[in-house]
Parts: C-alpha cells; sequence; structure tokens
C-alpha cells in the first residue's frame, strides 16, 4: 500500500475507500446475520442478560467460596464457571455490536 503523503485527493481517495468497505462490511454483516437472527426482541435480549448476570454470579460465589490459602486446591469448578461466564458475556457484547451497528431487525415494541 502506498504512503499517505498528505496529499488532498490521496486523503479524499483514501477516505472513500475506507468508506465503501465499512458499507460493504456493514451490508454483509446484515445479510448474514440478519438471514440468522431475522428479528430481535427485547425478550430474547433480557434473556441473555439475565442469563449472564446469573452464570457472573455463580462463578463469583465459587470463588468466593474457595479456601485459596488451602494446599491442592482444586479449582478445576471455578475455571469451568469462569470459562462458562466468559464465554456468554463475549456473545452478549456480540449481540449489543450487532444491535449497535443495526445487523438485525429489532422487533416493534414499545419502549417501557
Amino acid at each position: 500500500m502506498a504512503e499517505f503523503t498528505g496529499d488532498p485527493e490521496q486523503l479524499r481517495v483514501y477516505t472513500r475507500f475506507i468508506e465503501e468497505i465499512e458499507m460493504a462490511l456493514r451490508a454483509a454483516n446484515r445479510e448474514i446475520i440478519g438471514n440468522q437472527i431475522p428479528e430481535l426482541d427485547k425478550e430474547s435480549f433480557f434473556r441473555l442478560a439475565v442469563a449472564v448476570a446469573k452464570l457472573r454470579a455463580d462463578y463469583l460465589k465459587a470463588v468466593l467460596s474457595l479456601d485459596w490459602e488451602a494446599d491442592g486446591i482444586d479449582i478445576a469448578g471455578v475455571q469451568d464457571k469462569r470459562t462458562i461466564y466468559e464465554e456468554a458475556s463475549k456473545a452478549f457484547e456480540a449481540l449489543e455490536r450487532t444491535i449497535e451497528r443495526g445487523y438485525v431487525d429489532i422487533a416493534n415494541q414499545s419502549v417501557s
């Protein structure tokens, strides 16, 4: 890729290129994700949020119940709970980004 020299015309070319790439990515994501998740509603979003909160609480409860100073401490259960919580948390963040970027349609509902 050529180095940017500060030329206004070159800047316009680069800016237009980035805009076109962003539009293409948005269209591809909207088509692909939108076909897999045709419509998202408040209930499904909140259901995932509650599940993540429960997993977080379960993980933290397991952390607090361990005697961290004991010899031969078995943390496998805590690790499992952390892995599940972290995966669910990342999934929730991905869903938030998907909504923010307009990749899925939101079911028409009144906001309460």
